[in-house]
């Protein structure tokens, strides 16, 4: 008999609660699990078990919590320190799901006996007849589509998760569902922040939790023009206008860094378009491997829109020729490959 037991991510939010209901009508003998992932975050406190297990306990299914607050420490807090340290701009959420979901909680799901894994994912897994391989397509719900922040799963994992939501069309067939199956969590808000920073103050965050601290240095032109004083490289993202603290002419933008010199370098808003960018860190999921120019759509931040372009892989890296030359490309956001629907794969931007 297929074993039909799945371990479901659950965050005591009402998307992983309605994906428990979705699996268990589809016949799977369903487990859920609270990552404890950081103390006092908005997805990681006491009301966040206290709702994943209300939601069990409803529809009669087991729950457990899982400690991986030293992993997630490791792998995704001192990942954001890093970045930021060097002047880059990361995405802690791609780092969560590629260690914490699909790492810690696969083999946590393999200890259990469970043959799969889900989460509330806003996306779709399905076998594609095309490339012979099973594959990560976009959510049909295209305002909420999440799989630009998944394309850094394995791919042989790919087979192994279901996305319960991935064919829900808008986030009201979901509450409507919870609602009419009484699920406390049916009104409960989506939480957009990073998740250990709640309030949104990741400068403040660094500060606490890092050496990073206030290191006033130079605001240049491009032209090496000094227009003012910064407060500590890491405050400052590129694209960023507000908070600068200089005046001038026209507006300006912060178009890069010289860390060697300690100085924020800003520019004018066309500056800040490139036509070519260098990714690494790829992870490919629709191909093992590519020589030829390939014509792609490029997203290069979670709330972007696509771009058509071509890439081709230099050695380690992915090159990435935009059709259109794209405002802000930034260093350590990832750029996520698409063609038609389904997720090709990515990397850090450099």
């Amino acid at each position: 008999m297929e074993n039909k037991k799945v371990l479901l991510g659950m965050s005591g939010g009402v998307d992983s609660s309605v994906s428990a209901l979705i699996l268990q009508q589809m016949g799977y003998d369903v487990i859920g699990i609270t990552m404890e992932l950081f103390a006092g975050s908005s997805c990681c406190n006491e009301n966040t078990y206290i709702d994943a297990k209300n939601v069990c306990n409803s529809i009669g299914i087991p729950h457990i919590t899982y400690n991986l607050k030293k992993e997630f420490k490791c792998k995704v807090i001192e990942d954001f320190i890093n970045e930021y340290s060097k002047q880059r701009t990361p995405n802690p959420c791609i780092e969560c799901n590629k260690y914490m979901k699909f790492g810690y909680m696969y083999e946590k799901a393999k200890e259990l006996g469970c043959e799969y894994i889900a989460t509330g994912h806003y996306a779709k897994t399905e076998y594609s007849e095309e490339y012979g391989r099973y594959v990560l397509k976009k959510s049909n719900n295209i305002l909420k589509d999440q799989s630009y922040v998944l394309y850094s799963m394995p791919k042989e994992l790919l087979e192994k998760v279901i996305f319960p939501l991935g064919k829900f069309s808008s986030k009201q067939e979901v509450r409507d569902i919870a609602k009419q199956n009484n699920l406390k969590t049916a009104n409960k808000p989506d939480s957009e922040d990073i998740c250990f920073v709640p309030d949104g103050n990741y400068k403040r965050f660094l500060e606490e939790n890092s050496s990073l601290k206030p290191k006033t240095g130079n605001i240049i032109l491009s032209s090496g023009e000094v227009l003012g004083k910064h407060q500590g490289l890491y405050k400052y993202t590129i694209g960023q206008r507000k908070g600068l603290g200089i005046s001038y002419k026209t507006p300006l933008f912060v178009i890069g860094f010289n860390e060697e010199k300690n100085e924020l370098i800003v520019g004018q808003e066309q500056e800040l378009y490139k036509k070519e960018f260098l990714v690494d860190q790829i992870n490919l999921l629709l191909y093992d491997n590519f020589e030829e120019l390939l014509d792609v759509k490029v997203k290069t931040r979670y709330s972007s829109k696509e771009a058509n372009a071509k890439i081709i892989k230099q050695e380690d890296k992915i090159k990435v020729i935009l059709e259109e030359p794209q405002k802000a490309i930034t260093p350590g956001q990832s750029a996520v490959f698409y063609k038609d629907d389904i997720v090709i794969g990515g990397g850090k931007i450099i």
